[in-house]
C-alpha cells in the first residue's frame, strides 16, 4: 500500500487548500487531477470489502464525495485534513445509498475481511455500524475518526497515525478499543474478533 506520506506534492496541494480556504472555489477544480488516484484508492479499498453487487462504483463514489465538499465548502487546513474530510463525505454518500436501497426494500451489509477471525468475514449492517459510530463519537471522537478513517476511507494504521499525528502503538490502541466498543454497541461478542472485524491489520 502506497504511504500517504508520499501520494501528493505538499506545497500545490497546500497552496491550492489555501486558496479555497480563501474562498476561491476554482481551486477545487484544480485540485481534484491531484488527489483524484488517492481518492480512487480509498474507494477501492472500501468496495474491496462490499458485497459483490453493489451497484455503485468507486468512480462513482469518489465523484459524488468530491461534489459534496465543492458544494458544502468544508475546511481543510492541510494534506491531512483533507483525506479525513474525504473520508466523512465517502461515508456519508455510502449512508445516503444504504438508506435509499432499504427504503425499497433491500439490505445494505458489508462483510469486513479479519486475518485473526475465527469464525472467517461476517457481514454487518452498515447502517448499524453508523449509529453505534455515532455514539463512540459523543464518547472519543478521536476513535470516531480512526473508524472512520479506517473503514470508509481504506486507509491502514500506519496512514491512519500519520493523518492523525499520532504514534502507531497509539493508533494500534486506540483500533482495538473502538472495535471492541462497536461490538458491544452491534450486540456482538467482544470475544468473538469476526463480529465487527478488521481488516488485514495485525493487531
Amino acid at each position: 500500500m502506497i504511504p500517504v506520506t508520499v501520494f501528493m506534492p505538499d506545497t500545490t496541494i497546500q497552496r491550492l487548500l489555501n486558496e479555497i480556504q480563501q474562498g476561491h472555489k476554482e481551486a477545487m477544480n484544480d485540485l481534484l487531477p491531484l488527489v483524484y488516484e488517492e481518492l480512487r484508492r480509498m474507494a477501492r479499498a472500501y468496495f474491496r470489502r462490499e458485497r459483490g453487487d453493489h451497484t455503485m462504483q468507486p468512480t462513482a463514489l469518489v465523484h459524488e464525495a468530491y461534489m459534496r465538499m465543492t458544494d458544502q465548502r468544508v475546511p481543510m487546513e492541510n494534506r491531512s485534513h483533507f483525506l479525513a474530510v474525504a473520508a466523512t463525505q465517502m461515508r456519508r454518500v455510502l449512508l445516503d445509498y444504504a438508506r435509499r436501497h432499504e427504503r425499497r426494500g433491500g439490505s445494505d451489509r458489508v462483510v469486513l475481511e479479519d486475518s485473526v477471525a475465527v469464525c472467517g468475514p461476517r457481514p454487518i449492517d452498515l447502517l448499524a455500524l453508523d449509529l453505534a459510530l455515532t455514539k463512540l463519537a459523543g464518547v472519543d471522537p478521536s476513535l470516531a475518526e480512526l473508524v472512520e478513517l479506517r473503514f470508509f476511507g481504506g486507509l491502514s494504521l500506519e496512514e491512519a497515525a500519520v493523518i492523525m499525528e499520532v504514534s502507531p502503538t497509539t493508533i494500534k490502541r486506540g483500533w482495538r478499543t473502538a472495535r471492541a466498543f462497536l461490538r458491544l454497541e452491534m450486540k456482538g461478542d467482544a470475544s468473538d474478533p469476526g463480529t465487527v472485524g478488521a481488516d488485514q491489520a495485525d493487531i
